[in-house]
């Protein structure tokens, strides 16, 4: 049997800074740009998460979407939602709030509950905007 990718998509708002303290003013400037804004800045992040793996004979499901939904909003997006990214998000404390960064977060987040409930993480795709994204394998090359 075929080993299929199946993805959840989920959504949430956040505020974060790219900072570096032992920098300058300028020098954040310099290398974040806006981003480095003193009063923060947000965006409508989407996250899709991917799972991996042969669907089930009996149900045809690689992965069931309602659990996956719900492992993702209870180890993910409660923790992320209308939170600053710097400042309200223990499993980023003292991580510098990057999209990579936060890509990483995620995956760590999921990995263990994913795989409890039989399923494979097998990518982490977080959309920060229209223009931008991270894809995140778990250290891994892409399949």
């Amino acid at each position: 049997m075929e080993t299929i990718y199946i993805t959840r998509r989920e959504t949430f708002n956040a505020a974060h800074k790219l900072w570096q303290a032992n920098w300058s003013e300028e020098k954040n400037q310099e290398v974040f740009g806006k981003c480095s804004n003193k009063n923060w800045h947000g965006h409508n992040f989407v996250l899709l998460v991917t799972v991996k793996g042969k669907p089930d004979p009996l149900t045809g499901f690689v992965m069931n979407l309602k659990n996956l939904s719900a492992i993702i909003k209870v180890h993910v997006i409660e923790a992320l939602d209308h939170k600053n990214l710097n400042l309200d998000v223990p499993f980023l404390s003292g991580i510098m709030a990057s999209t990579e960064n936060l890509s990483i977060a995620i995956w760590n987040q999921l990995e263990k509950p994913i795989a409890e409930d039989g399923g494979v993480l097998a990518k982490i795709k977080l959309i920060e905007t229209e223009n931008n994204f991270v894809e995140y394998y778990g250290g891994k090359e892409p399949f």
